[in-house]
């Protein structure tokens, strides 16, 4: 087996490495969009998240919009989305966010969530809703919703997804072994459950994973075969970024040639598209992921 170069931990401490530098967001576009969120009251996990691409994304007039609030029940150690008790959700807010896509002309919308795990239905029926209002005032755009884990609440998932939207994302985040450490309030096999289900309905299916966690090349690969077998047809791979110093330290930082040995062994073992790269996110390119 081929090893390819990491940085190591002890690296990680001085300085990120130059793959891993990305441009302010600034252009004409960039504060349009900018001030759309900002008039319609919307969340953005790109703003939440703190995503690299940002700056891209919407600069090219696109955003993943977040819904059902900003405050998450899970407290997951690599996520920089608040935790907490979220308040009561907002009912008017699946038509703010399809307006705001109308607004924006946008041809493939990704619209995401906090874990809503207080409610009965998981946020099922904004979830509905949204997917809903966006294909009627927007019936030529595209969507994908990044769902979160539903806690085996089938009948919510089930409603989550039935809105007509084409792509169904759900990220498994990491390796099996490490999900005690990077998702405890979360169970691999039961999000690869849930991945199995949403594809039997009919879903083209999504999912990503960070490395930089401490993760082996063959948990990865053992991760793509887990992937496959229940039926997921698209892998995002992209580089754990430490977002404040309470979350959990990087391993280390993976060099690209990795990341694109890793994009063509999951294609050789059966997923339909790999997106991998050190800066790839779970909705950067995902307009391309629509027809694959």
């Amino acid at each position: 087996m081929i090893e390819l170069p990491v940085i190591s931990k002890e690296a990680t401490k001085r300085t990120k490495p130059d793959w891993l530098r990305v441009k302010l967001p600034v252009g004409i576009e960039y504060a349009k969009v900018r001030k759309l969120v900002d008039q319609h009251k919307l969340h953005t996990i790109c703003e939440s998240g703190n995503c690299p691409n940002m700056g891209e994304c919407w600069g090219a007039g696109t955003a993943t919009f977040m819904i059902l609030g900003n405050v998450c029940t899970r407290s997951c150690s690599f996520c920089a989305v608040a935790t907490g008790r979220p308040n009561e959700y907002d009912t008017d807010e699946p038509r703010r966010v399809a307006e705001a896509i109308q607004l924006m002309g946008v041809k493939h919308a990704v619209i995401t969530s906090v874990n809503r795990d207080e409610l009965k239905d998981r946020g099922a029926e904004i979830w509905y809703q949204t997917v809903v209002l966006t294909k009627e005032l927007s019936p030529s755009t595209t969507i994908e919703t990044l769902i979160p884990d539903v806690k085996s609440n089938w009948e919510a998932l089930y409603r989550m997804i039935e809105g007509g939207q084409e792509v169904v994302s759900h990220n498994i985040e990491t390796v099996g072994r490490l999900y005690k450490m990077v998702r405890p309030q979360a169970k691999y096999e039961r999000s690869l459950e849930q991945i199995k289900r949403t594809k039997e309905v009919g879903k083209r299916t999504k999912t990503g994973i960070m490395l930089g966690f401490g993760e082996s090349m063959e948990e990865v690969y053992q991760a793509m075969d887990d992937l496959v077998a229940n039926g997921c047809d698209i892998l995002t791979i992209g580089q754990y970024l430490q977002p404040t110093k309470m979350h959990i330290e990087v391993a280390e930082f993976i060099h690209p040639d990795t990341f694109a040995l890793y994009k063509e062994e999951g294609l050789r073992r059966g997923l339909k598209y790999v997106e991998s790269g050190p800066l790839v996110r779970s909705s950067y390119h995902a307009e391309r992921h629509v027809h694959v």
